[in-house]
């Protein structure tokens, strides 16, 4: 007998964290993004009317008056513009390493499943789903209307295609691919067999999947962005992805919209995918525009853009109600900000030193310059609206120059006769990777540098790209640097393996590695809970990098748009197929 998995049933104890890339885990990227901005929990006594209506209108502030919309944004009536950092041109969801990137996939692609509003997910190319009873075997069943925007069907070859991909052995991509179990997919990775057994072909639209073992994430793991195997796959062969990752700038998939020009660093143009099986995307034509900190107040003030993330303070909300047109989704991020460090540079090696360099930084400045009452310290790496965030034993690092020095002093690294401290002949030299125009940065680097220089340390800044940044990071040609993750529901993830596909700090803690794997098996949400507690002790303990904030979002969004759909957990990309734009 085999369970039939409803379109509304799967909760979200069974699904995997995917790091949006600023970022998460599984499928989502390092969510790193420079536009990340948080607050610390202190806030002053009394609030702003800014933040009074944010709290009383429950994270959505509405326009006021749209007959200040500027003619720019109301003459435009068949296109949405997005505001947004600039991808890498990485358009393809088995390899993408930033949200931008991703941002690009959510609405070119589309999966077997994706999420709602509360965090749980629904049925997408699948039209159902069913798993046996041991939760070995999982059938899904496609869409019989799924198409590709060149109108070719999705099938079950097309899904098979896309898993040898990810099995392949030159697949370098975020995911831990051969940690979902899949029966023969090792043999596939080494060469051994030209086949994957534990995937089976049933007809055009179903395909069986079995594993050798299941974890509480399996199904969303399996749940994957289908690749067409006529597009990707016609110079494809086993042991080689390099013509699959030629293709990234000219993405081909079965979502809402098909990607029709790309200029990097300056705009992403979409067309409405008419094949689209959800139906013709209600605004015909989409373009995500390269915006930055310092420029994207004034191009939704301007009707340049219609949404953007901008950084939630009380100036930029009090800003954003006087243009009367805006309307404001300010909603807890499901991520957090960071700042990382390489765990196998001298420097960084002993965790003494990585929590002196925690105590010895004022976090709750830093968070309080940047964000006001909206955003707080963290002091683990997990967002405060996931059922596994936890405080419980939790050391919160407060401030505290003079345990920062003693920790120090253990660690071996002594004061020098110029006030930098050093060890073994090397001189305790920070070279700090940052973005520009990041109010982040702005806000951390003053700080940041006071603060070490008290310590007898000294911060060297380099300011790059962004997507600089993240090559350097990927090619661990780096000490130090900022960078946020999105997180999926699910707490699982590869950024603080051994080895993980997304440990970008070369951390490595053998304990850490055995309550990951525990967790992912575990299937009582209770006990899970409990597991990943104990990781986040040891986590917080080891502090491989330095755990800055969780902050809140804010969508600022033109009113003419209505239609939305969007929490902490929904990313506006998943509505922009339905949003309609109201004549002016």
């Amino acid at each position: 007998m085999k369970k039939r998995l409803s379109l509304m049933l799967v909760t979200l104890m069974a699904f995997g964290s995917i790091l949006a890339a600023c970022g998460g885990n599984e499928e989502a990227a390092p969510a790193a993004a420079p536009t990340e901005n948080s607050t610390t929990g202190e806030t002053g006594a009394e609030e702003s009317a800014a933040t009074e209506e944010v709290n009383k209108a429950n994270g959505i502030i509405e326009a006021t008056d749209m007959s200040m919309n500027p003619a720019t944004a109301t003459s435009r009536t068949d296109t949405i513009v997005v505001g947004m950092t600039a991808p890498q041109g990485i358009f393809n969801p088995l390899f993408y390493t930033t949200a931008y990137d991703n941002y690009v996939n959510q609405v070119v692609f589309s999966a077997m499943m994706k999420v709602k509003a509360d965090g749980t997910y629904e049925n997408d190319l699948a039209e159902s789903i069913d798993i046996s009873e041991d939760n070995l075997t999982y059938t899904f069943h496609i869409r019989d209307d799924a198409q590709f925007s060149d109108g070719t069907p999705v099938t079950a070859n097309d899904y098979l295609f896309t898993m040898k991909v990810y099995m392949d052995a030159t697949y370098d991509g975020p995911s831990d691919p051969l940690s979902w179990n899949i029966v023969g997919s090792e043999e596939y990775n080494k060469g051994t067999s030209s086949e994957i057994p534990g995937i089976k072909v049933i007809d055009d639209k179903t395909v069986e999947v079995t594993v050798s073992e299941y974890s509480a994430i399996t199904l969303p793991e399996l749940s994957i962005y289908v690749l067409p195997e006529a597009y990707y796959g016609k110079d494809y062969k086993q042991g080689d992805v390099t013509s699959v990752k030629a293709l990234n700038a000219e993405p081909v998939g079965s979502g809402p919209y098909k990607l029709t020009g790309y200029t990097p660093g300056q705009e992403v143009n979409f067309e409405a995918n008419e094949n689209y099986y959800g139906g013709t995307p209600k605004t015909p034509k989409l373009i995500y525009r390269t915006t930055t900190d310092n420029t994207n107040m004034a191009m939704l003030q301007s009707g340049e853009t219609d949404l953007d993330n901008v950084t939630v303070s009380e100036d930029n909300v009090e800003e954003l109600q006087g243009l009367g047109f805006v309307e404001m989704h300010v909603l807890p991020n499901l991520g957090y900000g960071y700042i990382g460090m390489n765990n196998e540079s001298p420097l960084f090696s002993d965790k003494k030193v990585r929590q002196a360099l925690t105590y010895g930084l004022n976090r709750a400045e830093v968070v309080e310059a940047i964000y006001g009452p909206y955003a707080e310290v963290i002091n683990i790496p997990e967002s405060t609206v996931s059922w596994a965030y936890t405080e419980e034993d939790i050391n919160p690092y407060e401030y505290d120059p003079e345990q920062a020095k003693a920790l120090l002093e253990e660690a071996g690294w002594v004061e020098g006769s110029d006030g930098i401290r050093e060890k073994d002949g090397k001189k305790f030299k920070i070279n700090f990777s940052a973005t520009a125009d990041n109010p982040v940065i702005d806000a951390l680097i003053p700080i940041m540098t006071e603060n070490y220089r008290e310590l007898g340390i000294e911060l060297v800044t380099e300011t790059l790209d962004f997507n600089a940044i993240m090559e350097n990071v990927k090619a661990e040609n780096y000490e130090m640097f900022f960078a946020a993750w999105g997180l999926t529901p699910d707490p699982d993830s590869t950024v603080y393996i051994s080895e993980g596909a997304q440990n970008n700090n070369n951390y490595s803690n053998p304990e850490v590695d055995k309550l990951m794997k525990e967790g992912k098996k575990e299937l009582d949400l209770e006990k899970r809970k409990a597991i990943y507690a104990d990781v986040y002790k040891l986590l917080n303990e080891d502090m491989p990098a330095i755990f800055l904030y969780q902050r809140t979002n804010m969508n600022a969004i033109n009113g003419r748009l209505d239609g939305w759909d969007i929490s902490s957990y929904k990313e506006f990309t998943y509505s922009l197929d339905t949003v309609t734009m109201e004549a002016q």
